[in-house]
């Protein structure tokens, strides 16, 4: 009986995702496929198949070397203020914390929502026209963004850590915010370490893409090679984004195991 009842279960959403996947393919706008032709994908391939190795470095500071830096700085700079902010608001919203005040906690919850709800492009979109276009836009949109999501994650991770650590320091006389700043925190900082070098390798790939809004990085000029259907520059700037993602995988998970 009960298998019977999981089977039709499975046969319902198995068709829901059918219907679903129907209705979909059937609401695209297809009208795009008639500008398309074989030639000209294969000039787009061609082109991608011949990097221009001009735009690697030349010292201008407007090259591709220069802008990875640059797009690996603002995600680094952007990551270490999102990490600093998101401690304090980890501290109110966690539900272990304030058993007694309920409400704090739900304020601290709302907070890292609200921040996590729009993506860091929205967030460029505002600074851009806050403060100006440049690397600080990206700075501050990866930042904001990523202080709900690292509130979130390392609010998770107080909520589940083992308390009997904190019942002992408690139980030789460490009041409140002993236990915070001996117990709870170095317990957990390998695990939001961890965390947070992760969120530096989606910053990366945010940071890559912020500057088609001005946000300074190497988007900026991947739009306008795509733009100008540039293609031998686009594929550069491609390899070159890919690499970087790469390495910085390789080490930062190098550094993650070594946390661990």
């Amino acid at each position: 009986m009960i298998l019977r009842d999981v089977s039709k279960k499975t046969w319902f959403f198995l068709g829901l995702l059918v219907a679903l996947l129907i209705w979909s393919g059937l609401s695209i706008d297809y009208s795009g496929l008639s500008t398309f032709s074989l030639s000209m994908g294969m000039d787009v391939l061609r082109g991608l198949s011949q990097p221009d190795w001009g735009f690697l470095y030349d010292g201008s500071g407007e090259d591709l070397v220069s802008l990875l830096l640059l797009t690996i700085g603002i995600a680094c700079l952007g990551t270490m203020i999102a990490t600093v902010l998101a401690l304090p608001l980890t501290l109110l919203s966690a539900g272990n914390l304030w058993r007694n005040h309920p409400w704090m906690t739900k304020i601290g919850k709302f907070v890292c929502n609200v921040l996590r709800a729009f993506p860091e492009l929205v967030f460029a979109i505002i600074f851009v026209k806050v403060v100006g276009p440049g690397p600080f836009a990206g700075v501050m949109a990866i930042g904001i963004h990523q202080v709900g999501m690292l509130g979130k994650l390392f609010t998770e991770e107080m909520e589940a850590m083992n308390e009997d650590l904190v019942e002992e320091a408690e139980a030789i006389g460490a009041n409140f915010w002993q236990t915070i700043f001996f117990v709870r925190i170095p317990h957990l900082m390998p695990i939001y370490s961890s965390l947070a070098l992760n969120h530096f390798e989606i910053a990366v790939r945010s940071a890559a893409t912020l500057g088609l809004v001005g946000a300074g990085g190497i988007g900026a000029p991947l739009i306008f090679a795509i733009q100008t259907r540039t293609w031998s520059k686009v594929s550069i700037i491609l390899i070159g984004v890919v690499l970087t993602v790469f390495i910085l995988d390789q080490v930062t998970g190098i550094i993650r195991k070594k946390l661990r």
